[in-house]
């Protein structure tokens, strides 16, 4: 699918004479990409509909309404960018991609820069010297909507408040923050990790086992005697244990609703009807206790819904030489999430932006998501860059931990399914950088996606998977006071995994046995990082700050990155956890 953006709905619109704000924009592009459609497409069902409804004017309120009886209705999946491509002829893989490259290391050896230390506090104050354009690509021409952009530094976005402080870190005080990868090691999924092997009878057990562990913590939380098999007829009304899938491949709807229980339960699976529940919110995947009859065997009628219920967070214990008179720490952590260049050219302005960025700000830590060399960039796509997507992303590592260097920060690298240099697999590895100095490595944490790190005695899940976008189109609702993205998060938490979605989209190629290690939550984090192409935020969601900080370029222009001042409380003399205080910030670059 073409790349769909505001700027576009906002031109089909005024072909039409019709007049809408910013909020609006970014509602029709949220439906644009949950449906699959164009900007065109959008804008001409709107008007069909708005005609038949007598006019209807255009706001949200509409958009509403628009959405639940066209949109949810009409629209199924449509075939994959890679099945249409395929019809073609224009099929390639990440590996004959990597082939098509020449290794042109007259471009690499001219334009190589090594840095002595007389020249780092120069190269820090201006980092446009390290990662300029011409570096990469001497014949680029720079991006002209990205540097006429406007609203740069503009606060978007923001959650909570921290009073007398500033949006800075603490300079490199001391020893700088504790980071902590909660998995293990960060070189756990490299070894031996061989995968496209996985059988379907591990698949299988893989999901058994998700059904039956988030059963037995709902059982035992709601006081729960034993569930019933899905597929027995019975009389009165029955407690039963399942996942939820769709009866055909089209996209999941009210009426498509299956009941699949584990092997405990019989293993069927039986329809489900939800015409007597008030609130729900289901998707292909999740794990669920319902409460009602199946007088026949053939249908279970649902009554109620029991909640999910998420796991404990991080507990630090009571340090005795602490001394409760002094006041909290407070650092600063910034988010950003690639693409780093706007999609009129492989230029890396917006990055040299948000190194200015750190520079000016300061942070404590860094958190950097993939994609670096975006794959579904266009001009890699059509095979136009002179150098190794490899030597590609090594210049800008190199740049970032170049201009960085004066700063302090602790640099965290989370790689995307979309790096076309990096192995394409979820659970994914974290990213390899031999070639780093020491001290250069001390200042760098290379996680896999997804992680859960602990950053001085606050927990951060993150993961570079646009799982909001995934689960937003795939999510069925009746509910009321609740937005989609809160719906989604809090199916997250409860669900305890980074990526409850199944079967997942096509172009997530899952892992099911590496997913079972390293894809669960170990605890609920007080942070999740879940970076989006739907609209940015910050929110809490039962007791979790979630944040899609977006993307650091949109289209053709710059898009924003996230900020967070965490302030850490003492823990309390029972032991008890004491939340951390969390400002959070959603800024244009």
């Amino acid at each position: 699918m073409a790349l769909v953006n505001a700027d576009r709905i906002k031109s089909e619109l005024n072909t039409f004479d019709i007049d809408c704000g910013d909020d609006i924009l970014d509602k029709m592009l949220e439906q644009c990409l949950c449906n699959r459609l164009q900007g065109d497409e959008i804008v001409l069902e709107w008007v069909a509909f708005s005609t038949t409804k007598g006019g209807l004017k255009l706001s949200l309120n509409t958009l509403e309404q628009f959405e639940h009886e066209v949109l949810n209705k009409k629209y199924k999946a449509k075939p994959s960018i890679a099945k249409r491509e395929e019809s073609h002829n224009r099929t390639r893989d990440i590996n004959s991609l990597h082939d098509l490259y020449p290794l042109q290391f007259i471009h690499t050896q001219s334009l190589s820069y090594i840095i002595s230390s007389k020249r780092s506090a120069a190269l820090i104050a201006s980092p446009s010297l390290l990662l300029c354009s011409a570096s990469f690509f001497p014949s680029v021409t720079p991006s002209q909507k990205y540097s006429q952009r406007g609203g740069r530094g503009e606060v978007v976005s923001t959650f909570g408040a921290v009073q007398g402080t500033r949006w800075a870190g603490r300079k490199g005080q001391t020893n700088g923050v504790q980071l902590e990868l909660l998995e293990g090691s960060e070189d756990s999924l490299i070894n031996n990790y061989k995968y496209m092997f996985q059988r379907l009878r591990d698949v299988r057990n893989v999901l058994t086992e998700k059904i039956e562990e988030l059963g037995e913590e709902l059982r035992t939380n709601f006081n729960i005697e034993e569930f019933s098999p899905v597929s027995l007829p019975a009389q009165d009304s029955v407690i039963v244990l399942g996942q939820v899938c769709c009866d055909s491949n089209g996209k999941l709807n009210s009426q498509s609703v299956l009941l699949e229980a584990g092997p405990e339960q019989g293993g069927r699976q039986v329809p489900v009807d939800l015409s007597e529940l008030r609130d729900y919110s289901l998707f292909p995947g999740q794990v669920v206790v319902m409460e009602g009859m199946n007088t026949s065997g053939k249908k279970f009628v649902a009554s109620k819904l029991f909640e999910g219920v998420p796991l404990p967070f991080y507990s630090t214990p009571i340090k005795q030489e602490m001394d409760m008179d002094i006041p909290d720490e407070q650092f600063l952590v910034m988010v950003a999430c690639g693409p780093y260049t706007p999609s009129d050219g492989l230029t890396f302005d917006p990055l040299v932006d948000l190194i200015n960025v750190i520079a000016r700000d300061r942070p404590d830590v860094c958190i950097l998501l993939g994609p670096f060399v975006d794959s579904k960039h266009e001009q890699i796509e059509k095979s136009l860059v002179t150098e190794t997507f490899d030597a590609i992303f090594s210049r800008c590592v190199g740049s970032i931990v170049e201009g960085t260097k004066g700063v302090g920060c602790r640099l965290v690298f989370v790689p995307s399914q979309r790096d076309v240099h990096h192995h394409f697999i979820y659970p994914q590895p974290p990213f390899i950088l031999p070639d780093l100095s020491k001290d250069d490595a001390k200042r760098m944490t290379l996680v896999p996606d997804p992680c859960t790190l602990l950053i001085d005695g606050v927990t951060f899940g993150l993961t570079s998977t646009d799982i909001l976008f995934h689960m937003g189109a795939e999510e069925i609702s009746c509910a009321s006071g609740s937005d989609r993205f809160s719906r989604i998060l809090k199916h997250m938490l409860t669900q305890r995994n980074y990526y409850p979605l199944y079967p997942p989209v096509e172009e997530v190629n899952m892992d099911y046995e590496k997913f079972q290690g390293y894809g669960q939550m170990p605890l609920s984090p007080d942070v999740l990082i879940v970076p989006s192409e739907l609209r940015f935020f910050i929110k809490d969601v039962i007791g979790c700050v979630c944040v899609n900080p977006g993307r650091l370029t949109k289209g053709q222009v710059g898009g924003t990155y996230g900020r967070l001042l965490i302030q850490r409380s003492a823990p309390s003399i029972d032991g008890k956890r004491v939340s951390p205080c969390v400002a959070g910030q959603v800024v244009k670059i």
